[in-house]
């Protein structure tokens, strides 16, 4: 019969120990990437932020300018006011619904 030897011709620890280190590697690598996912979508987020608060103080301005314009056409030609205002309402339902 033939005896076991107590010794492995091979060291079977080294592949286990190289590919333990490429999978550190790659979570490494992919931990980077989404830190840096995440720091990009949040740039992204505070640029459309300030443009929305940019976009929300323009509609205010043009409402402050635009508001004696309507006050004068209500008083002048109520009806006429009333059926523009009707024709928007419609239109902007009509973009919103699409």
């Amino acid at each position: 019969m033939t005896s076991q030897r107590a010794e492995y011709p091979l060291d079977y620890s080294t592949p286990v120990n190289k590919a333990g280190d490429r999978v550190q590697n790659a979570t490494d690598a992919t931990a980077d990437k989404a830190a840096d996912v995440a720091a990009n979508a949040q740039e992204l987020a505070g640029k459309v932020m300030n443009q929305a608060r940019e976009y929300t103080e323009q509609a205010q301005e043009a409402a402050k300018n635009f508001k004696p314009f309507v006050e004068k056409s209500i008083k002048e030609q109520p009806m006429a006011t009333l059926a523009i205002a009707a024709l928007i309402g419609v239109a902007l339902g009509a973009l919103w619904k699409r």
